[in-house]
């Protein structure tokens, strides 16, 4: 593999970077993840993973180190859909138990009109992680769409791309969508990225749904 990204000493929650390698080995199966985790260093977590706990313990490297991985494995076609399926498997595997999206899935809240849902579900996404880890994200609507940005990126930390890499980010925002909507699928486009020499990674949320 290239050379990996050195530790950035910006943390996620231990139990986020769990949460992540449970998802992993959803859709990747038990040797896909342990070759992945081999590729980049991280036996440590072959057989032991990061305690569930809300202590800001598992570094941006180790993710940005992952997604290079999967793009060395399987390419970068191969990379990017086991990146987005990953992180659709991350949100319904367990970020919607965090504080901000508490309620989303109640009575009340699912008879608002849509519109009024996704203007309450993508901000509380952005706060899940500026607020429990040092990933900085904000959203603002617009007419017809929302932008979501990172301002501080684990994803693409510490990289150089010619294409935009923070596919996990996409499945988390399309599944975010999808729960919060009642079921239905929405287009999420990363449009500028750190990695390719961007302030922000940023991403266009589209306000109605695909037909």
């Amino acid at each position: 593999m290239r050379d990996l990204v050195p530790l950035s000493g910006y943390y996620y929650p231990n139990k986020m970077g769990r949460i992540l390698l449970v998802a992993m080995e959803e859709v990747m199966g038990r040797n896909g993840l342990n070759a992945l985790l081999n590729l980049t260093s991280m036996q440590q977590f072959i057989d032991t993973l990061p305690p569930d706990n809300l202590e800001r313990g598992f570094d941006f490297a180790n993710i940005s180190n992952l997604n290079q991985g999967l793009d060395e494995i399987y390419g970068p076609r191969g990379g990017r859909g086991l990146a987005l399926r990953g992180g659709r498997a991350i949100f319904s595997r367990g970020l919607k138990q965090f504080g901000a999206l508490a309620g989303v899935g109640d009575l009340a809240f699912k008879v608002l009109p849509l519109q009024t849902k996704l203007r309450i579900g993508v901000p509380a996404v952005a706060r899940i992680f500026s607020q429990f880890s040092d990933q900085t994200s904000r959203a603002k609507e617009f007419d017809d769409h929302f932008m979501y940005y990172i301002d501080r990126c684990s994803m693409c930390w510490g990289r150089h791309a010619d294409r935009p890499t923070c596919f996990i980010a996409v499945g988390i925002l399309q599944e975010t969508l999808r729960w919060v909507s009642g079921g239905l699928e929405f287009r999420v486009d990363e449009i500028e990225c750190i990695s390719m020499g961007a302030k922000s990674c940023v991403f266009k949320i589209d306000k109605e749904p695909i037909k």
